[in-house]
């Protein structure tokens, strides 16, 4: 190479030379640009990995679970007390034509009346009544004509004395024939009161 050409190759050389190291050095920054951003960047969770509820979910579903629990004892209670309603008002239609006439034959009576042999008391199980207190009376006619009946039944407590006094009857029974009114107690189930028969007159 003859020292003409010689100095013509220098400048391109260099031009070279300045262009690779400019390309090197945008390359670098690019690359240190974009490791920095990784690394002050904190990475975003992936929410589908979540599991559990957030407080305030929490706290709603406590309230109704315990909203539901206070509505079924709620639902329980006025059941029971439906079902109590319903067993009175089943039989009130069944004695209440005859009890008042019972009471008053009975005040006349002295002692414990001329029925008590004709005349069984036997309590009701409090599943079958709604809860209430009641006692099935069982009169049986047995004479050989019709007659007609007033019992007293009395509802003691724990110390014998009376709380509560319930009058049934039946009219017209045939000889032979039974009747089964219902003495109902109004009082609340505790104290607990026990039924027994004070008075039965036939008539």
């Amino acid at each position: 190479m003859n020292t003409k050409s010689l100095r013509r190759a220098r400048p391109a050389a260099l031009v070279l030379a300045v262009v690779a190291a400019s390309t090197v050095a945008l390359v670098s920054c690019g690359d240190d640009n974009n490791s920095s951003g990784s690394s002050s960047q904190a990475p975003t969770p992936d929410k589908a990995s979540f599991s559990g509820m957030t407080p305030s979910a929490l706290k709603s579903a406590a309230s109704s679970a315990i909203a539901s629990a206070q509505a079924r004892a709620s639902a329980a209670a006025s059941s029971a007390s439906a079902a109590a309603s319903s067993f009175e008002a089943s039989v009130s239609a069944e004695v209440a034509r005859a009890a008042k006439d019972a009471q008053n034959e009975l005040k006349n009576v002295t002692g414990q009346g001329n029925a008590m042999s004709e005349v069984a008391l036997t309590g009701k199980p409090r599943a079958q009544t709604g809860g209430l207190l009641a006692a099935l009376v069982t009169i049986t006619n047995k004479t050989d004509k019709k007659a007609n009946y007033a019992v007293q039944v009395d509802f003691l407590d724990s110390s014998g004395k009376v709380v509560e006094t319930r009058y049934v009857g039946a009219e017209n029974l045939a000889p032979g024939a039974k009747a089964q009114p219902v003495a109902i107690s109004t009082k609340p189930p505790e104290p607990v009161l026990t039924p027994k028969l004070a008075k039965a007159q036939r008539y």
